[in-house]
């Protein structure tokens, strides 16, 4: 196995990482003589986007924010993202990390990926403050929130997706103590789905009221995707990137209880059994926001959730990749939506939700916080590469 250097990654010998991070790379022969991954179960870390937005949500998230440590700069963050870099190749492969000291846990990759996302810190400390987007900070205070400081911010991002949570959390350990000289973890929202091949092909996934989640998005690979998602190239080191709003929102489930399925249902605006929109039959159909009864009263509530959420124009349209959290101070949905800018997508969506919305006395946000996710790398390099190079 090729050596390979830390010390030249992160600047220099900046800091020194301890022993486990530079020396400990024998591990790997313990894991040497095993099968190879299946091809279906590893996902290319490289590419003109980052992976994990695109990719077909894993059962399995970790986002984790972190903030930098006094003194580093443009030279500091970018051996922080070399670093990543290298354990992300090997790690989405099923090959322990350099320095990996638990090497059998790396063995199944899982379609493991790994997002970086940059907060407004992360600029400043690179002496960048003039490149950072407008939308990169926080969002306006909104009327619902009840925001928590240990839910909220962070320099930098990581987002760590797989289909077994073994791998999900090896993979958080090995990236944040590789570097953990350099930046401490600020807070880690850990999140999931349904496990593989327990829903039918195509259905959304549901978050603990119930619901049927995410049925309204932009299909990957299509123009609408690519348009709402991607950054066009403006400016040009942003090419294929985009960005992150991530809300904790708890979900408020005793007193969800109490309501019966009528009531739940015109909270929505879909029925529970299918999430078909309450004009349609499947969970696909187009919603029928002017349809009314016998009596003339609309089907779909104007106040229910579908309705304030729904678009008024063909910017407030993006990415939903949530995932479903249950801990000891609660349970709720981690609201994961990426667009290309945060003030014209996300924004006015959110605040006609704060303003009115008949689910909103079952959901409180009490987290959040704006990355920029920068594009993707190639064999060479890292991500943010196309910034901290210009």
């Amino acid at each position: 196995m090729a050596r390979f250097s830390r010390r030249t990654l992160l600047g220099g010998g900046v800091v020194a990482l301890g022993a486990a991070g530079l020396g400990a790379v024998g591990g790997g022969a313990a894991v040497a003589s095993r099968a190879e991954p299946e091809a279906s179960r590893i996902v290319d870390v490289h590419g003109v986007h980052q992976a994990g937005i695109e990719t077909p949500a894993q059962a399995f998230a970790s986002f984790v924010a972190l903030d930098l440590a006094e003194g580093v700069d443009r030279d500091g963050l970018a051996g922080i993202l070399k670093v990543w870099a290298e354990d992300s190749r090997r790690l989405t492969t099923g090959t322990p990390a350099l320095g990996d000291t638990e090497p059998e846990l790396a063995v199944d990759p899982a379609r493991l990926t790994v997002t970086v996302g940059f907060g407004p810190g992360a600029f400043d400390a690179a002496g960048l403050t003039d490149l950072r987007p407008s939308w990169l900070r926080p969002l306006p205070a909104f009327s619902v929130d009840r925001l928590e400081e240990r839910w909220s911010g962070g320099d930098l991002l990581l987002q760590v997706c797989a289909d077994d949570p073994v791998t999900v959390s090896h993979a958080v350990r090995t990236l944040t103590k590789s570097v953990r000289s350099l930046a401490r973890v600020r807070w880690v929202q850990r999140g999931f789905r349904h496990a593989p091949g327990t829903r039918p092909e195509g259905e959304s996934m549901r978050n603990l009221m119930g619901q049927v989640d995410g049925t309204v998005n932009p299909a990957p690979g299509t123009p609408d995707f690519d348009r709402q998602v991607w950054n066009p190239g403006d400016p040009a080191w942003l090419a294929g990137g985009t960005s992150l709003v991530l809300r904790r929102i708890r979900m408020e489930l005793d007193t969800w209880d109490e309501l019966d399925r009528p009531a739940r249902e015109l909270a929505v605006g879909r029925t529970l059994s299918n999430g078909a929109p309450l004009t349609g039959t499947e969970e696909h159909d187009d919603a029928d926001f002017e349809a009314t009864d016998r009596y003339g009263i609309p089907v779909i509530p104007p106040e229910s959730h579908i309705a304030r959420a729904r678009p008024r124009n063909a910017d407030e349209q993006f990415l939903r990749r949530g995932y479903n959290y249950d801990d000891v101070d609660g349970a709720g949905l981690l609201f994961a939506a990426y667009q290309v800018d945060v003030d014209r997508q996300f924004v006015p969506v959110q605040q006609r939700l704060a303003d009115h919305d008949a689910l909103g006395p079952w959901i409180t946000p009490i987290g959040s916080a704006v990355f920029l996710i920068p594009p993707g790398f190639g064999p060479d390099g890292y991500p943010g590469q196309t910034l901290l190079e210009v």
